[in-house]
């Protein structure tokens, strides 16, 4: 839920949400333990007083397709392949006690590989799954205070999607899980469809999670198709949310524009190849030669532990020399950069300016990968 941070280092990032995520997969092979300690994971990993969320698989983490069955779905742990069915999955529950969990279901659906055929089967195993889960969850007292989501799976097939999230709702779940939206498989042109025309067969009286959405313009886009709960290298978060100030004044000043009209002349293009492929417009790979001697913060004006107290060559020489520290700072800064970034959004809509910070954010998104040169 917090990788690289100690629960002491954590302590040093404001703004941390109540909410954190465990994965299946990283307490499957414990839970004897926490069924032997009976307390459950919030206590038994000293954060009792955390809402923890279970998902089923981790959505960073690709999983080896072909594996399930009508019966079981495949975990994959630290030891290899786990077969697990829907009885099986309850007494890990049981085990953990989450406060919210994601009940199992057959996400194995790859988009613009899985068929009309495997889409309906990953429903109707997920709804099968369900029905399972549901009833065992009347019999746990363990888990009477416990919320379980639904997952809404179908793939790219809007049908399927539709069937999944109709009869989700029918059943007596506490939320629900839009499935399958993680990664870049899935064109965003049908990834956005799909998310409006699930999340308009949803009751708005319960909340919507999605995986793997990370990027600032698709949690914006997410939100704005009914999505309330969204979870997500050697790269720091650099982009502006600050909607309150004149938008494009906000966007010329982005921490890394002003560099790249400075630097991008001085340094040669292939100190840039080999950034990372997914860079984006919103974050600076400090990786890059061009930050070796750079003694500025990693973000002008914020005010996390990092930026306080290194400099953008400091973390470079961390990143490069490969020392653990590098995964700490960047840590730290990352997830209070991205915190903030959420409680900007609660802001505007409260105010009714998501539209403003939509454009803010969009702008940002056309300007191009942070470590790109001017016309590049």
């Amino acid at each position: 839920s917090a990788p690289h941070l100690t629960r002491d280092t954590l302590q040093e990032v404001a703004g941390v949400p109540a909410v954190a995520q465990l994965t299946l997969p990283t307490m499957a092979e414990l839970h004897e333990v926490l069924e032997e300690y009976k307390e459950g994971a919030a206590k038994f990993i000293g954060m009792p007083d955390t809402v923890l969320y279970c998902s089923l698989h981790d959505p960073v983490t690709p999983c080896p397709s072909g594996y399930n069955t009508n019966k079981t779905v495949s975990l994959w742990g630290s030891s290899g392949r786990m077969e697990i069915t829907a009885s099986k999955f309850m007494d890990m529950q049981r085990a953990i006690q989450p406060d919210w969990f994601q009940c199992i279901s057959d996400g194995d659906t790859i988009s613009g590989e899985a068929g009309r055929k495997r889409a309906k089967k990953s429903v109707d195993r997920s709804l099968s799954f369900l029905d399972v889960c549901l009833q065992l969850l009347e019999k746990s007292p363990e888990l009477q205070g416990s919320v379980m989501f639904g997952a809404i799976e179908g793939g790219d097939i809007l049908e399927e999607r539709l069937r999944s999230a109709r009869e989700t709702a029918k059943r007596p779940v506490g939320g629900f899980l839009l499935d399958g939206f993680q990664g870049c498989a899935m064109a965003k042109e049908t990834k956005l469809k799909l998310i409006a025309s699930v999340t308009a067969e949803l009751p708005d009286d319960k909340p919507r999670i999605i995986h793997g959405v990370g990027k600032p313009d698709e949690v914006l886009e997410c939100i704005e198709r009914g999505v309330d709960i969204l979870t997500e290298r050697g790269c720091a978060l650099v982009f502006s949310y600050d909607c309150h100030p004149h938008p494009e004044a906000a966007v010329l000043k982005q921490n890394g524009a002003q560099d790249l009209e400075k630097n991008g002349a001085e340094k040669d293009q292939d100190e840039t190849s080999k950034a990372d492929p997914e860079m984006t417009p919103f974050e600076i790979f400090l990786k890059d030669k061009r930050y070796q001697d750079d003694f500025g913060p990693l973000l002008e004006g914020c005010t996390c532990y990092c930026c306080r107290r290194h400099t953008r060559a400091y973390v470079h020489h961390l990143l490069v020399t490969n020392e653990l520290l590098a995964g700490v700072l960047l840590m730290m800064h990352n997830f209070q950069h991205y915190f903030s970034f959420f409680n900007a959004i609660r802001d505007a809509l409260r105010d009714n300016k998501l539209d403003l910070l939509k454009k803010l954010i969009f702008r940002q998104a056309l300007q191009g990968p942070a470590n790109e040169k001017p016309g590049q």
